[in-house]
């Protein structure tokens, strides 16, 4: 392939995303108000209860994981990731959520919105569950998510696509010695104000942190501008999810 063929795949996505649909991602995460936590007890219960419930329903129109961070930032309590083909589908639920008693108390304190997208590095070597090798975001269910906006330096785009693809080859081994982290890379790039919004799972947050501490001295890591804030999700029904908010 020549230097301009990779330039035109590049500007087309970096491979044949007609093979399937792509999505897009969407990361909201809420902050409850202080006057919530001062009504009744029983009315809280009843707003929580319409609260989960409106939760089902969507679980079954859309692709939808809901998260506590309750005692882990003090800046969010709670976060729901959505998946769907359709942008207009995350407005809707945006509205449906603020329709709710409890959603009158809900504060998004960060949103993020991206679309899956097959990387443009991983060349024609596949396998089975590669990060990045499929347009669809498949969310396995691990005990943890760790979420973070992230955009690369400038000059990361005007080093020759070669030498960009060997920097990423040493990323990919590096990771693949973390098995038991699945990463979910989705693109901004328009869309919203970081590039990427990357996030992973794993049932054991100390992967995660040996697997961000051994990428720090790699030579892509020199390439980060931002990757900040980072969020730390625990899995959750939509009522465990509403009941670490407190009774």
């Amino acid at each position: 392939m020549t230097e301009g063929e990779r330039k035109m795949q590049e500007a087309h996505g970096g491979g044949n995303d007609d093979e399937e649909p792509r999505e897009f991602l969407k990361y909201t995460f809420y902050k409850v108000q202080p006057a919530w936590r001062h009504l009744p007890a029983d009315m809280k219960k009843q707003q929580k209860a319409e609260f989960a419930a409106l939760l089902h329903g969507l679980e079954d129109e859309v692709t939808l994981r809901c998260y506590s961070l309750q005692g882990i930032r003090a800046d969010a309590d709670l976060m729901i990731w959505a998946i769907d083909p359709s942008v207009e589908t995350f407005r809707e639920m945006a509205r449906r959520v603020s329709s709710t008693d409890l959603g009158h108390y809900l504060d998004t304190s960060y949103a993020y919105l991206a679309a899956s997208k097959r990387s443009q590095y991983l060349g024609s070597h596949t396998h089975e569950g590669q990060e990045g090798a499929t347009t669809k975001a498949r969310p396995m269910g691990s005990r943890y998510l760790f979420v973070y906006p992230f955009t690369k330096k400038r000059e990361w785009y005007s080093i020759p696509f070669d030498r960009r693809q060997e920097i990423m080859r040493g990323h990919f081994r590096i990771g693949h010695r973390y098995p038991n982290v699945k990463i979910h890379t989705a693109y901004s790039f328009g869309l919203d104000d970081q590039e990427f919004v990357l996030s992973f799972e794993s049932d054991d947050p100390l992967d995660f942190l040996d697997l961000v501490m051994e990428l720090r001295p790699s030579e892509s890591s020199k390439y980060t501008e931002k990757e900040t804030p980072i969020f730390t999700c625990i899995l959750s029904t939509p009522e465990q999810m509403l009941d670490a908010l407190g009774i």
